[in-house]
C-alpha cells in the first residue's frame, strides 16, 4: 500500500515503560498526530470542531514489532475508502530505514455537524481534495 503522507514523530521518555518500549496506549496519540497533520495538508487547514468536522467511530490497532525509546519513527497515513458519510483511514508506525510497519491502525471517521449534533454527507469539496491527494479513492 502506498502512503502519500508521512510525519516524523518524536518519541518522548514518558511514552515508554520501564523496558523502554513505547506503551501500546501511546500509539493512538501517534496516530492522532498523523491524522491531524494529514488533514492540515490535504484540506489546507486544521480541522475545526465547532462546525462540520470528522469524529472517530471505530479504531483498531495491530502491533507487529515493539518501538523503543531510541527509535526514530514516522506515521504514514492514507484514506482507503470514501463512503457517503464516513471514510476509512489506514495509518502505520514505521521505524526510520525500515519498510515493514511496527503497528497498523485502521480508523473509521464520520462526517459530523457539531452545530446540529448529527452526521452529514461528506462535502464534495472534501472528496475532491482527498481524491486529488490520494488519487481516486
Amino acid at each position: 500500500m502506498k502512503f502519500n503522507h508521512s510525519l516524523p514523530v518524536q518519541i518522548r521518555f514518558n511514552d515508554t515503560d520501564p523496558a523502554q518500549h513505547v506503551n501500546n496506549s501511546v500509539y493512538q496519540e501517534y496516530l492522532d498526530l498523523g491524522r491531524l497533520a494529514y488533514f492540515r495538508k490535504v484540506m489546507g487547514r486544521t480541522m475545526v470542531f465547532n462546525d462540520l468536522s470528522l469524529v472517530i467511530a471505530s479504531i483498531k490497532i495491530d502491533f507487529f514489532k515493539p518501538v523503543l525509546l531510541s527509535d526514530r519513527i514516522r506515521v504514514e497515513t492514507r484514506i482507503t475508502t470514501l463512503g457517503n458519510k464516513s471514510l476509512e483511514m489506514v495509518q502505520q508506525v514505521v521505524r526510520a530505514g525500515e519498510e515493514e510497519p511496527c503497528a497498523v491502525g485502521t480508523t473509521v471517521l464520520v462526517c459530523f455537524d457539531y452545530r446540529h449534533q448529527r452526521s452529514e454527507v461528506i462535502p464534495e469539496r472534501w472528496r475532491e481534495k482527498i481524491n486529488r491527494f490520494e488519487g481516486a479513492v
